[in-house]
């Protein structure tokens, strides 16, 4: 859902399978079809690359660093707020051969100020305890689609629908007129609505909570690899 503040983020990908019960969502491929390799233009998770937004969370100003490395299985998520570490994530994505981005899980953990943590709240795997994968990116989008990302009962259960492929965004780092616009929300927690906007050839460039809250990440500088 909305942005994290000053998170340091490794991507990393995962190869799972299983079932969705999801009618929007395609069936999930089998293992073989997945890759560690995502290029689709819409959400490209290229090695090397380090993605930073700024705004606002919970009444704090926000900082989002996403860097995209090398690694397998292995997604370091960092949130402070006002100075202090308070939340980590470890986050799997994979693509299959359509070109279909897939979330597999996270693992998350909330921290007190002195380091303990408060909640796990939100973490789940593809496989596990009946959690199933869920369509990040559809590998050619189209207004009106929708599916499930994720599904772990009571913990994660996110959707989005694409709004709009001619969106305009105007963020520091760049501005566009055919901008992807998409809706994300959650039955659990009925009251809130986020809208976020994809750039082809970048990916989530601004990201803000337009009912039930005031988040907001918009992308200040993106760093290719040489």
């Amino acid at each position: 859902m909305a942005a994290r503040a000053l998170v340091s983020t490794v991507i990393a990908f995962a190869v799972l399978a299983g079932g969705f019960a999801f009618s929007a969502t395609p069936p999930v491929p089998k293992a073989a079809d997945f890759s560690a390799r995502v290029d689709n233009p819409w959400y490209p998770l290229i090695a090397g690359t380090t993605y930073v937004y700024r705004g606002v969370k919970d009444g704090h100003p926000s900082r989002e660093v996403m860097t995209v490395t090398h690694k397998i299985k292995v997604i370091d998520d960092r949130l402070y707020l006002s100075g202090y570490l308070g939340e980590r994530t470890t986050e799997w994505y994979s693509q299959d051969k359509q070109g279909n981005v897939w979330y597999f899980g996270e693992n998350t953990a909330e921290l007190a100020k002195n380091g303990q943590i408060t909640s796990t709240s939100g973490t789940w795997r593809a496989g596990v305890k009946g959690a199933k994968p869920g369509i990040y990116m559809f590998a050619t989008p189209k207004v009106g689609q929708a599916a499930q990302q994720e599904f772990y009962k009571g913990q994660a259960q996110d959707h989005f629908k694409v709004l709009s492929l001619h969106a305009s965004v105007d963020v520091p780092y760049t501005s566009s007129t055919t901008a992807m616009l998409t809706e994300e929300w959650t039955p659990l927690e009925p009251g809130a609505l986020d809208h976020k906007l994809y750039v082809r050839g970048i990916g989530t460039v601004l990201e803000q909570t337009v009912k039930g809250g005031s988040e907001r990440a918009a992308l200040v500088s993106l760093t290719k690899p040489k």
